[in-house]
């Protein structure tokens, strides 16, 4: 099971932190991920981290601005998210999975999913 947290309401330019716990059957996880919905819109890839590796991936749009990365001890990844900006407000989710490197963008990567958490960006 994987919990998401962290979301919330924040003005352009700021910041904001999403937190995504695992829980359960960890051992099948190799990688985690995150994507977001906005309204409207079909759910799109923002970052993911595969441990095997230690590889990351971004989507162009948030690279340089978000940071994907994790705590072992506490089996969660954290979103670090600077320099919002309103077109990022979507429900964010996070997933794991053992994504390989043609499917760690897609949502076919991936077969445990969060709840998803609402960030919502004011100009």
């Amino acid at each position: 099971q994987l919990q998401a947290s962290g979301g919330g309401l924040v003005q352009a330019g700021g910041s904001l932190r999403l937190s995504c716990a695992a829980s359960g059957s960890i051992f099948s996880i190799n990688g985690m991920g995150w994507f977001r919905q906005a309204p409207g819109k079909e759910r799109e890839f923002v970052a993911a981290i595969r441990w095997s590796t230690n590889t990351i991936y971004y989507a162009d749009s948030v690279k340089g601005r978000f940071t994907i990365s994790r705590d072992n001890a506490k089996s969660t990844v954290y979103l670090q998210m600077n320099s919002l900006k309103p077109e990022d407000t979507a429900v964010y989710y996070c997933a794991g999975g053992r994504p390989i490197t043609s499917t760690i963008r897609r949502e076919v990567g991936y077969t445990a999913w969060g709840q998803g958490t609402l960030v919502t960006v004011s100009s």
